[in-house]
C-alpha cells in the first residue's frame, strides 16, 4: 500500500468509527509498523488539516467533529501516477497558452504538490521533462478568453466586438457560446450568432471587447454542433459537400499514412506504394494550404475544381520567382 492510499485508508477508518481506534488496531488495518502509522497520522493532519485527536483514557485516535460536522478529504483521489499526470497536464496547458488558466489552476496545483510530497514524489523538475513546441500561435487577450470560458460554462450570452480578418471589418454582435476549441495552437469560440441566426466560429484573439450578459445562452445539441463544425475539413465549418482525393508518393506515404487529417478520412496504399487519401470538405481554403506544403510529393486527383485551385496557386508561386519580377 502506498503512502497516499494509506492516508485515504486511515481517513476511512476514523470516519467510520464512533469510538477511538487504538494504535495497535491501526497497525493491523493499515498493515504497517507503528512508526508508519505515526507518519500517516501526521501527514493527514499536516496536509489536510484533519481534526485527529488522541484519547488517553481510551488509548485511541478519533476525529473531533463537534463544530465542523463531517470531515471529508478534499477533491478526487488519485494514485501517484495519476497525480503526476495532472501536474503534467497543467504544465502542458501553460506551454500551450501561458497564463490563460494560471490563476484558476494554482490552488489545485498547490494541493497536488502537497499530496505528492507525502510520497516523496515532489520533484520540481518532473513536469519540465515534457517539451511542447508551438508554432504560429496567436495570443488572445486574457480577459476575453476568461470571459468566453465563463460564458461557455455558465451558459450565458456574450456581447462581443469582433474584427474579421477576411473582411477586415469590426462588428458588434450577441452570441450564445457553445464551446471553446483549441485548434492548431489557437483558440476558437464556437457559438450561435444572434445577428446571423446561425452557428459561427470566432477566433478568440480577434475579439476586441466582450461582456457577459445575464441572458441565458441558446443551447445547441452536440449532434448539431458536430454536424456543423466537425463534418468538413479544418476550422471552416459547414456540411461537407466534396471529397478530396489525394495521391502521395511512396516516400511521403510513410508519414501521411499515420496522420489524421479528418475523423472521417479514408486511406489506402496503392499497388505502386503510393498512398491515396480521401478527405471530406466544404471550404477548400485550409485544405489547399495543407496540400501545398507537400509540394511535389502529392497530386490532387479529384475534384477538378480543387485540382485547378492548386494549379493556379503553383502558377502564381512560379511567377513570384520569374527574373523579370525580381528586376522590378
Amino acid at each position: 500500500m502506498g503512502n497516499l492510499q494509506r492516508i485515504y485508508q486511515l481517513h476511512r477508518i476514523l470516519a467510520s468509527r464512533t469510538l477511538p481506534v487504538s494504535h495497535q488496531t491501526l497497525e493491523q488495518l493499515l498493515e504497517c509498523s507503528r512508526a508508519t502509522v505515526n507518519r500517516t497520522i501526521e501527514s493527514l493532519r499536516l496536509y489536510f488539516n484533519a481534526p485527529i485527536l488522541y484519547d488517553r483514557e481510551r488509548n485511541g485516535y478519533y476525529y473531533e467533529l463537534r463544530d465542523a460536522g463531517l470531515f471529508e478529504l478534499p477533491g478526487v483521489w488519485f494514485d501517484a501516477q495519476e497525480l503526476h499526470a495532472l501536474l503534467t497536464m497543467q504544465q502542458l496547458l501553460e506551454q500551450i497558452q501561458p497564463g490563460l488558466l494560471a490563476l484558476q489552476l494554482k490552488p489545485m496545483q498547490e494541493r497536488l504538490k502537497k499530496i505528492l510530497a507525502t510520497q516523496q514524489l515532489n520533484d520540481p523538475d518532473a513536469v519540465k521533462r515534457i517539451r511542447i513546441l508551438t508554432m504560429l500561435s496567436r495570443q488572445p487577450a486574457l480577459q476575453h478568453f476568461q470571459s468566453a470560458a465563463s460564458a461557455v460554462l455558465q451558459r450565458k450570452q456574450l456581447d462581443i466586438v469582433y474584427h474579421s480578418r477576411g473582411r477586415d471589418q469590426q462588428t458588434e454582435r450577441i452570441v450564445s457560446p457553445q464551446r471553446l476549441t483549441h485548434y492548431r495552437d489557437n483558440w476558437y469560440l464556437d457559438a450561435w450568432c444572434h445577428k446571423r441566426e446561425a452557428l459561427r466560429s470566432f477566433a478568440v484573439e480577434r475579439i476586441a471587447a466582450c461582456q457577459m450578459l445575464d441572458h441565458t445562452a441558446r443551447n445547441i445539441n452536440d449532434s448539431e454542433l458536430n454536424g456543423h463544425f466537425a463534418s468538413s475539413y479544418g476550422i471552416f465549418a459547414g456540411q461537407a459537400k466534396h471529397t478530396a482525393v489525394l495521391h502521395f508518393t511512396a516516400e511521403r506515404a510513410r508519414w501521411v499514412a499515420d496522420e489524421q487529417w479528418h475523423p472521417h478520412q479514408q486511406g489506402q496504399f496503392l499497388l505502386d506504394g503510393s498512398y491515396e487519401l480521401r478527405i471530406p470538405y466544404a471550404n477548400e481554403t485550409e485544405l489547399v494550404m495543407d496540400i501545398l506544403k507537400h509540394g511535389e510529393a502529392v497530386e490532387v486527383i479529384a475534384p477538378e475544381a480543387l485540382r485547378q485551385t492548386i494549379v493556379q496557386n503553383l502558377q502564381q508561386v512560379q511567377k513570384n520567382y520569374l527574373p523579370e519580377r525580381k528586376e522590378k
